[in-house]
């Protein structure tokens, strides 16, 4: 076996390594969905991602003679930082063939740079923060990835195991895929009927034209009604921007509503189709052959992953869900193309939350894990 050698990337080639090893990590994997490369390359690039704009990162590769066998990010998140009062690093974007001495090295390279940079700690993999794709899979291995949920060959939990972390945290991921399920339980259609009586409560679609001001929307639900729960971290109004452009691209504005209590905005449900197939078809590259295949095979679109719930704290005894669940479930039946609704991630601490989707029909699919390491440790 050829000398491990452990780089740092500083050259557009290095980046360019960076990127293209997911694929050679899932070659002939069914259940993987590969990343446009173009998106894959804008997250990464501190010039252009707003990400970057108040965090920092290292990428490392791990070479074998003339192969690249493993990557990984060394991130420092100063927002989360600031907002936590602590000194995490962050790793991510980790991808290795199972090769345990490689997957050290990357670790203990990300170790030293963090620990250089004032960090008392390591978790992930957060890529690159709680606010994008969050874990890594440990349970659910036979199922496709769903849109912006991580993905892993099962290897990689003895890798990352093997450098000494442990785990800090676990994510779990439910769905609903039978028809007698996507539909509201007679009991909670009741009360949701009787919310609808109550003319204080209104429900609103987005409008694209007001994209920009639909998305400050969001982040005001989102910052109130998540900030005491652990790992959040609020986005920058560019971030949110970002991420509400690449996402208007591909959205179904009926999947996404607002909920009013008379002309106050107090939850907002945001979901978008699982268009996971369709990048699978991509193979990373769009042009004009992708946009061909867009066209094509649009119909193997028939998921929905549900990315945000939200409602703020004053409002939470009211029964919102019902009201917000039996309005998605109603779109849901009138569009008649939708076969799953995978919903997640949630903590897996949160009692409240998976025993209202349990009561939904919702069924446990999948479990993510989040990684520690103090530095009071040794590698």
């Amino acid at each position: 076996m050829a000398r491990l050698e452990i780089t740092a990337v500083e050259r557009p080639s290095d980046l360019d390594a960076f990127v293209e090893l997911p694929w050679k990590i899932y070659e002939g994997d069914p259940n993987w969905a590969p990343p446009l490369k173009s998106f894959a390359r804008r997250m990464l690039d501190p010039q252009q991602h707003p990400f970057w704009e108040f965090a920092e990162r290292a990428l490392f590769l791990a070479r074998r003679g003339p192969e690249i066998v493993g990557r990984l990010a060394g991130i420092i998140d100063n927002n989360y930082n600031r907002y936590h009062k602590t000194s995490m690093g962050t790793w991510g974007f980790f991808e290795c063939r199972n090769d345990r001495e490689a997957a050290q090295g990357l670790f203990s390279a990300v170790s030293d740079w963090v620990r250089w940079k004032g960090m008392t700690y390591l978790c992930g993999p957060l890529n690159p923060s709680t606010n994008y794709e969050v874990g890594l899979l440990v349970e659910g291995f036979e199922h496709r990835a769903t849109f912006m949920m991580p993905y892993n060959p099962p290897y990689y939990v003895d890798l990352v195991e093997s450098c000494g972390l442990r785990k800090e945290k676990e994510l779990l991921s439910f769905i609903i895929d039978d028809e007698e399920s996507l539909r509201t339980p007679g009991w909670m259609a009741l009360m949701a009927e009787r919310m609808r009586q109550d003319q204080r409560y209104t429900i609103r679609h987005p409008e694209r034209k007001n994209l920009e001001a639909e998305v400050r929307l969001v982040k005001e639900i989102y910052d109130e009604s998540w900030s005491d729960n652990w790992g959040f971290v609020p986005m920058t109004r560019e971030e949110i921007l970002e991420m509400g452009r690449n996402l208007s691209k591909f959205a179904d504005p009926d999947l996404i509503f607002f909920v009013y209590f008379e002309d106050e905005p107090v939850a907002v449900a945001l979901a978008v189709p699982d268009i996971n197939p369709l990048l699978r078809r991509l193979n990373g590259k769009l042009g004009l052959i992708g946009l061909l295949k867009l066209f094509i095979y649009r119909k193997e679109v028939n998921g929905i992953r549900g990315l945000l719930f939200g409602i703020k704290t004053k409002h939470r005894e009211k029964g919102l869900p019902f009201l917000a669940l039996d309005h998605a479930y109603k779109v849901f039946q009138r569009k008649n193309k939708y076969r799953y609704l995978e919903l997640g991630w949630n903590l897996e601490d949160n009692e409240a939350i998976i025993q209202f989707e349990s009561e939904y029909g919702a069924r446990p699919f999948k479990k993510y894990r989040l990684y520690r390491k103090s530095f009071a440790d040794r590698w």
